[in-house]
């Protein structure tokens, strides 16, 4: 019988270094995914992954990126549905949403992902007025009926450049109309002004330029990575975009 027991508690020991058993965020677990313009939340798949394997509460607001308020809407229904404390993030345009929605009192800390964060008053029509020079310019078609795209034959180089060729062909074909109203939405009091704010800088990013990731992350304050990555770093590299989601979640 020992010898049963012995060999059954050997099988469970080497489940378990198989399948480790994640210890419970000792902080925030629950996390609200923002996405940004011309896609939806299913790019968050492979962050999401990671996190709830972490044993963390995830989930994704699907943002209709119609208006600033419409946007704001949505991700604070999200927010009430959670728990307890909140890690908001937000992804490019998501950012303008995570700074106008993250000071509602259940938001803890607030995520850029090569995302905008801006001022009082300012846009993402206001922040992009003026580009610096030489920054590449994003392929964006002119609007029709009050919404944007990007050229699908240019996506995938300037918005998903590390993304594997289907994945980026497909969220070209994909896209979701961006409302020219969305761009205009003025943010009345920034969510990192009052809340912990956290910022992963794209490096190659050709939607935003990464001095003026790193102006914003500096102007917010913000603990600062950076990864080598395009604008669909949170596609490319889920693991570094869980990792700083995860620092926010344990910060005091």
């Amino acid at each position: 019988m020992s010898k049963i027991l012995t060999a059954a508690a050997t099988l469970a020991m080497a489940a378990t270094a198989l399948n480790p058993v994640h210890a419970a965020p000792t902080g925030a677990k629950n996390i609200v995914l923002v996405h940004g313009g011309f896609v939806d939340g299913s790019g968050w798949q492979g962050v999401y992954n990671i996190l709830k394997k972490d044993g963390y509460t995830v989930s994704i607001v699907q943002n209709p990126t119609t208006s600033l308020a419409d946007d704001v809407a949505v991700t604070k229904r999200i927010i009430a549905q959670q728990d307890g404390p909140v890690i908001l993030v937000g992804h490019s345009y998501g950012g303008v949403v995570v700074s106008e929605a993250g000071t509602d009192e259940k938001v803890k800390a607030v995520v850029y992902i090569a995302a905008f964060a801006p001022d009082k008053g300012e846009s993402v029509s206001s922040l992009i007025a003026n580009p610096p020079a030489g920054a590449p310019v994003p392929p964006i078609l002119p609007p029709v009926d009050g919404y944007l795209f990007l050229d699908k034959a240019k996506f995938a180089a300037a918005f998903a450049a590390d993304v594997d060729a289907g994945t980026a062909a497909f969220m070209a074909d994909s896209q979701v109309p961006w409302g020219v109203e969305a761009l205009a939405g003025a943010v009345t009091e920034p969510a990192w002004k009052s809340k912990p704010s956290f910022y992963l800088v794209a490096s190659d990013d050709h939607m935003i330029p990464p001095p003026a990731q790193r102006m914003m992350a500096k102007r917010a304050n913000a603990t600062v990575v950076e990864t080598a990555g395009s604008h669909a770093v949170y596609v490319s590299k889920p693991e570094a975009v869980a990792a700083l989601i995860e620092q926010a979640a344990a910060a005091k």
